[in-house]
Formats: structure tokens, C-alpha cells, sequence
């Protein structure tokens, strides 16, 4: 019976009504438009509004899915720079140590300030060792610097070329550190050498320097 049902209907017929609805459509009164013609209308109304909101609702994921991800690639980063120092953190604390002793032994080649005239006089006999006539011998005026204070000495000496190079050994060879700067030679009239350098030299901060620079400090943050 329902196949019987079926065959009976006219197929062609029916597309014919369909089409009919469709002619001579007034767009500017939907209203008045056939069914079919504005079940269509609504339909298509319906999918773009799904297909908007689809949109916007991806998007919105779509940027929390950057975000997370550019979050992991930073997380992963910091993660791998954690990682290897705690792969190489006993390697940087023997690093440490063996910086920390390296600046001890340096400090310790620094003089007080009442053994600084105990190194000038060191300074002045390393000359006269080697037969060179001091000229000039005339420290400067002591630059402090943050955690140490520099002086340096004016020196002209002449003599012989070799007994310069030997003078020149025996200050750096001194216990306490010297450094020599500004280095010239020149000829004199009695067929010797005149050699003009800086000596500089370093001590330790006293106590009362030490609060003073602290002071100089805060008072400049303010």
C-alpha cells in the first residue's frame, strides 16, 4: 500500500509548484513571498548566523590557543635554562670557590694603609738595586675608588737599558700588587737612558674611608 502510495505521487508537478513560488518574487516585500521561498530565506538567514557565531566562538579559541602556546614556549624555554644549571650547579659552585679564593689571594697582595709607606720605600730601593738615579720619585693623591684606593707615583730614573728592564721586574715581582703606565725612554746628554712611568699602586679601605663612600653613596641615590 505505500509503495502504491509512493508511485502515485507526480514528482514533476510538485517541482512545478515549487518553482512557481519562486517567480515574480518581490524583494522589496519578503513578507508576501510563498512559503518555500521564505523557509529559504530563513534558512539561509539561520546558517549564516551559526556560520558567524562558529566564527567568532573558533577565533576566540584560536587566540587562547596562541596564547597557551607562546605560554608553553616560554615555560619550555625556562624550564631548559633551569634545568641546565641544575645539571652544572656543582660545576659552578667549585667555579665559585675557586673564584672566591683566587680574589682572597689577590686582596691579600693589597697593603694597608700603614704599610703603604713600607711599599713605597720597597718601590724605591727596587731602583736603587739596580744602579738607577731617581730623578723624580712623587706620589699623587690617593684616587678612592669603591672598595680600594689607587696612588699613583710620578717616577723618573736613569741608567742603563738592561738595569731598567731588570728595575721594571723586580716592581712587578714586589708582594704587593704595582702596576707600571705611561712608559717612555729617552736618550740623555750623558749617553744614558731617562725612563718617565706611573707607578700605581693599591691599599685597602679603611674603616672610616669604607663609611664614607657609603655615605658619598646614599647621599647620591638621594
Amino acid at each position: 500500500m505505500a509503495t502504491s502510495s509512493f508511485s502515485k505521487i507526480d514528482f514533476a508537478e510538485l517541482s512545478e509548484r515549487l518553482q512557481s513560488q519562486f517567480r515574480g518574487l518581490d524583494p522589496k516585500d519578503p513578507s508576501v513571498w510563498p512559503a518555500a521561498p521564505r523557509f529559504l530565506v530563513y534558512l539561509l538567514i539561520a546558517l549564516a548566523v551559526v556560520g558567524v557565531a562558529w566564527y567568532v566562538w573558533l577565533s576566540d579559541f584560536q587566540t587562547q590557543l596562541d596564547e597557551e602556546v607562546a605560554k608553553e614556549t616560554v615555560l619550555r624555554h625556562d624550564y631548559e635554562v633551569k634545568m641546565a644549571k641544575a645539571i652544572n650547579l656543582q660545576a659552578l659552585k667549585t667555579q665559585r670557590e675557586q673564584i672566591r679564593v683566587y680574589v682572597n689571594q689577590l686582596e691579600k697582595q693589597l697593603p694597608s694603609k700603614a704599610e703603604m709607606d713600607a711599599l713605597l720605600s720597597d718601590i724605591n730601593q727596587a731602583g736603587l738595586g739596580r744602579s738607577l738615579q731617581f730623578e723624580l720619585f712623587r706620589p699623587g693623591n690617593v684616587q678612592v675608588r669603591d672598595y680600594y684606593a689607587e696612588l699613583p707615583i710620578q717616577v723618573r730614573v736613569t741608567g742603563r737599558y738592561h738595569d731598567m728592564g731588570a728595575f721594571t721586574a723586580d716592581v712587578a715581582h714586589l708582594s704587593r700588587i704595582v702596576t707600571l703606565d705611561n712608559l717612555s725612554i729617552t736618550p740623555t746628554k750623558e749617553g744614558l737612558l731617562a725612563m718617565d712611568v706611573t707607578a700605581r699602586t693599591f691599599r685597602y679601605l679603611d674603616q672610616e674611608e669604607i663609611e664614607a663612600q657609603r655615605k658619598a653613596a646614599a647621599g647620591a641615590k638621594k
